[in-house]
């Protein structure tokens, strides 16, 4: 008889122990989905860069255009607002890199204006249209062009979501509009304590 809440009391402490484990990823895992980050785009100093040049930091890909009305500047925003809420000694390893796919305005002087306006971190690419179509291919989205109105202005449709690479340049995360900043902050610090 005395078995049985021996039994119970060391599930008990078992189930305790697990709850004290690794928490799950709050974000979404694409890891075994998605390939390595890979690219070569035009930097908004106007130099050649390639993937490689960003391994080492934890890298975030987002995909809009400077004229966005909506979407990009809040996605931005968001981003350097979780990047300010990091430890100090984080902070700088990690790198947003939002690429444009709208190259025709976006030249590097107007991202580099763009970019600024969101902190040091957030670094302004884009490239020739086959180089932006095997990027978003790579990551299976997609983007377009509306009409052109009175003034030759037009809309861009382009993803929301933003991909998270690890040290090594894998892909690890979808971080989505609807997830909370605490769990796009606790992402962030698993993904940065995690060796490169």
């Amino acid at each position: 008889m005395r078995r049985a809440p021996l039994t119970s009391l060391a599930l008990c402490a078992l189930l305790t122990l697990v709850g004290c484990g690794d928490k799950a990823w709050q974000t979404k895992d694409i890891a075994p989905l998605m390939p390595p980050l890979a690219f070569t785009l035009i930097d908004e100093r106007g130099e050649t860069v390639e993937a490689g040049h960003y391994r080492g930091d934890v890298t975030l890909l987002v995909f809009g255009y400077t004229h966005c009305p909506d979407v990009c500047p809040i996605t931005l925003a968001r981003l350097a607002g979780q990047l300010r809420s990091l430890p100090a000694e984080r902070r700088d390893d990690v790198r947003v890199l939002f690429v444009s796919v709208d190259p025709d305005r976006d030249d590097p002087e107007r991202l580099a204006a763009y970019t600024d306006a969101f902190g040091p971190a957030i670094v302004g690419l884009t490239g020739r249209p086959a180089q932006l179509d095997a990027l978003t291919k790579r990551y299976r989205v997609t983007y377009g062009y509306g009409d052109k109105d009175a003034v030759g202005g037009y809309a861009v449709s382009h993803p929301s979501g933003v991909f998270a690479f690890d040290r090594a340049g894998d892909a690890r995360l979808l971080i989505r509009d609807g997830d909370g900043p605490e769990d796009v902050r606790h992402d962030l610090e698993r993904l940065l304590a995690e060796e490169g």
